[in-house]
């Protein structure tokens, strides 16, 4: 149930307030039955209750984790017993401040709550339970002694699923546990379902790897990381030769089983984590590389090709060889700004169809260019090759020495950045910048305008694409224009 309204809660999701007072009490637990775990701002004790077939551990077996928050230490000693006869594992907090440090750390399946207590109340720490669980549900039953239409509207608003009203009997209270073990418990099995649900959507039924969709989701997540480490990606494409002849002569049974085993093989000869292997159609695979060159990229395309040969599948009517065996295409790309997994995926399998063309059991791998352009002007040669430096590696490079220069290149060649030295005797940054932006073909151009070093840039008008920028900060502002 989501919170109703309640106070403004000014903490970030998911952090609870730190607890306001310090634990008053110690209970032995040679008398109680439960033991106090006391740290710094909070004391809550964990209660074991076993059922008459000894202890159970699976929450889906009925076992319940229930967090108690009662500020009196005589109802807490009392409800704690009554939850340990029913069979469950209690946490006890007696204080609001406290029972929000125990969802902090601990999974519990059920609150019992205190509406009555010093500090914050039970509606007031409902409420911030609530935020801080999110769509997670947990259900939160109030003990109170007001039974007045209001409080109990009041406490449903905060969150609240349930009320029980002081004093609390053991009938009573082993009902509604019953009733919310149900629950519970059906909430543990949607949940596993939901969990071998997603498992299943993301799994290519046949040989049990990523789909082509949770491949796709999988690289895109994975190209952003790479983006941001500025890594270079692979992506191999991976076809099985000649294989509607291997199922027109042995059948889809054995097509079937020949697929399977060529999985199995692609899976044991990846041995990174972060390498992603799935099924993409019919008889062709994907595999995304992060952090692989082109040399690295290389080895890996022959040792799947070689891996998949040497399961040593015959097939008779393929002209690649007597056994079963896969065409690998490949492209890598050393920096990843400007480009999509989509456009090095085509990549590869442009390369793909050249092994294929070249006879089929062989790797064929293209390595992409960088697709932006940078254009540097700075007629020093020591201080260019700095700025290249920094760039090379992941643009295209166009240079220019003077001010007439990047003006004629940035017209003919319409560079996606320009970054300027302002320092340069003959680069006149101010009026590059002025004449840029009285053209409409090249005054969506940005342009950087490296550091001072005791120099004067231009100052650029409101809503120009002109903007400063200290050497160091250079690349990560050229890929914030080109991402």
């Amino acid at each position: 149930m989501a919170a109703g309204k309640g106070r403004q809660h000014t903490e970030k999701p998911g952090k609870m307030p730190q607890a306001k007072r310090e634990a008053r009490f110690t209970v032995d637990s040679r008398q109680s039955g439960y033991t106090t775990v006391q740290g710094t701002g909070i004391g809550h004790a964990i209660f074991r209750g076993k059922s008459d077939s000894g202890s159970r551990e699976s929450p889906t077996t009925g076992l319940m984790k229930i967090l108690l928050v009662e500020d009196s230490v005589t109802l807490r000693y009392t409800m704690a017993g009554f939850i340990k006869q029913a069979g469950h594992e209690s946490v006890v907090a007696e204080s609001g401040e406290e029972a929000l440090q125990v969802v902090e750390t601990a999974a519990v399946d059920l609150v019992i709550m205190d509406v009555e207590m010093p500090g914050l109340d039970g509606f007031e720490t409902t409420h911030l339970i609530r935020e801080f669980f999110g769509e997670r549900w947990v259900p939160i039953v109030f003990v109170t002694g007001m039974a007045d239409e209001a409080s109990y509207q009041k406490g449903i608003d905060a969150g609240g699923d349930d009320y029980m009203i002081k004093p609390v009997t053991p009938t009573i209270l082993n009902a509604k546990l019953r009733a919310f073990e149900r629950i519970v418990d059906m909430q543990h099995q949607l949940q596993k379902l939901n969990e071998e649900l997603q498992t299943l959507s993301q799994r290519d039924g046949l040989t049990e790897l990523f789909n082509r969709r949770a491949f796709e989701e999988k690289a895109e997540r994975q190209w952003q990381i790479s983006t941001r480490a500025h890594e270079p990606v692979a992506i191999l494409m991976l076809d099985v030769d000649h294989f509607k002849e291997f199922n027109d002569h042995y059948g889809h049974q054995a097509g079937d089983d020949c697929l399977k085993r060529v999985a199995s093989a692609l899976t044991r000869a990846l041995r990174r984590p972060a390498d992603i292997l799935a099924r993409y159609g019919g008889e062709e695979f994907i595999v995304l590389l992060p952090g692989t060159n082109l040399q690295g990229t290389q080895v890996v395309a022959e040792t799947l090709r070689k891996a998949v040969q040497s399961i040593a599948i015959a097939h008779a009517y393929s002209s690649a060889a007597e056994v079963i065996t896969v065409s690998v295409g490949g492209a890598v790309a050393e920096h990843t700004t400007g480009l999509t997994p989509l456009e090095l995926g085509k990549e590869a399998d442009n390369a793909l169809y050249r092994a294929k063309a070249r006879g089929r059991n062989c790797s064929e791998l293209r390595q992409i260019p960088p697709h932006k352009t940078v254009l540097i002007v700075d007629e020093d040669r020591e201080s260019l090759e700095t700025t290249m430096g920094l760039l090379r590696k992941h643009y295209n490079i166009i240079t220019a020495h003077s001010s007439t220069e990047c003006l004629e290149i940035a017209h003919n060649c319409h560079p996606d950045v320009i970054v300027l030295n302002p320092l340069a005797a003959d680069v006149d940054a101010r009026s590059v910048c002025e004449n840029l932006q009285s053209r409409d073909h090249t005054a969506t151009i940005p342009v950087l305008v490296i550091g001072e070093r005791g120099g004067k840039r231009p100052s650029p008008a409101e809503g120009s694409t002109v903007k400063r920028v200290e050497e160091s900060g250079l690349l990560a502002e050229v890929e914030r224009y080109l991402a």
